[in-house]
């Protein structure tokens, strides 16, 4: 039997998850790890029980046992280093998001095409099990036309790490937007399969972690100077082709009641539906004339019940799957980001 063996890139916080799903797929294994701390490698290869360690990519990119990798590096690092795997004859796992910029994200994308080997953004939220229900939901036509989305995700203080890259606009690219928003972002688009953005109105705001205040829990990056010029809240408003709209909110900062808000809706003709904390859809009854109704959704059929976004992944390397998340629909996604941006910093709707 074929097995894909699997090279991780990046010991952080989340490499460890990376291990576990992906040896949970049967025909893949998870073989070696890189990062430049011999302290994470070493952690990391003791408690996910991986045999090779390197202390740079380049490294692990020789070897010629591994088939493919997954990235989870600072940002900055994403394109060069997915550029220099998929050069190496090796399938691309990589963290959110794509890039720093869409320029970065096209370079990516004409050597991944060019190579002929399985690229992909690693985009978990498609993969939850709510977000699959909705998805079903939305296929199966019983929403309509869906005319506007709402995305919201707001933390009260989440930033993941005073003195840490992700504050670091130079090595991050952005902040709250480019880490949460990505998600809400990829996800909504993906449940209204609608990649056809014709403009974007947005606003970023850094209020709150440039004055010390509203640091997390999340992240073991290396902490130097507490140096933060990144956005800590952002709000968008996205035109589609057909008419559809979606409005975007998320934060790592802000003063709010509860210490997290995540919300996710879709209003159709037909009905409406909301994911969190539980999915529910809701509509004028058929049978009961004048009236309206709630409902949980009952026995809905999921394309991905594994809830697995590696196991597509590995899937789609073996030939027995196609990528859920697609080289278009990541650069899509970039560009939404990018206009985000340059409308915040232009005080102007920007048309993509």
């Amino acid at each position: 039997m074929q097995k894909i063996k699997i090279g991780i890139i990046g010991a952080g916080q989340i490499a460890p998850l990376h291990v576990k799903d992906i040896n949970q797929h049967k025909q893949a294994e998870s073989i070696a790890v890189a990062d430049p701390s011999q302290e994470r490698v070493k952690a990391m290869a003791d408690k996910c029980n991986i045999s090779k360690t390197y202390f740079s990519a380049e490294e692990l990119l020789k070897d010629t046992d591994i088939d493919a990798v997954s990235i989870a590096v600072p940002n900055k690092f994403h394109a060069p280093l997915a550029i220099a795997a998929l050069e190496a004859g090796k399938h691309v796992m990589l963290e959110k998001p794509f890039a720093l910029n869409i320029d970065q994200a096209n370079q990516v994308a004409a050597v991944a095409q060019k190579s002929g080997k399985i690229f992909t953004l690693g985009m978990n939220m498609r993969f939850d099990h709510n977000h699959q229900i909705i998805k079903a939901l939305i296929e199966n036509n019983q929403l309509g036309d869906i005319y506007h989305a709402k995305a919201c995700w707001l933390r009260r203080s989440g930033i993941p790490g005073m003195g840490t890259w992700f504050c670091h606009k130079v090595e991050s690219g952005g902040g709250a937007l480019l880490d949460i928003g990505v998600h809400m972002l990829d996800v909504s688009l993906y449940l209204m399969d609608n990649f056809k953005p014709v403009s974007v109105s947005g606003a970023v705001y850094t209020e709150f972690g440039n004055r010390g205040l509203g640091e997390g829990g999340w992240g073991m990056s290396d902490k130097g100077e507490k140096i933060f010029n990144v956005d800590d809240f952002a709000t968008a408003l996205i035109k589609f082709t057909n008419g559809a709209t979606m409005s975007l909110d998320v934060s790592w900062a802000i003063h709010r009641e509860t210490p997290n808000k995540n919300t996710l809706e879709f209003y159709g003709t037909e009905a409406g539906v909301s994911v969190l904390p539980e999915p529910k859809i809701f509509s004028f009854s058929k049978e009961k004339e004048g009236e309206y109704e709630v409902a949980d959704p009952k026995d809905v059929e999921v394309k991905y019940p594994q809830g697995n976004r590696f196991t597509n992944w590995i899937d789609t390397i073996l030939g027995k799957d196609e990528l859920c998340c697609t080289l278009e629909q990541a650069l899509t996604v970039q560009k939404i980001l990018d206009a985000i941006y340059l409308s915040s910093e232009t005080g102007k709707e920007v048309y993509i």
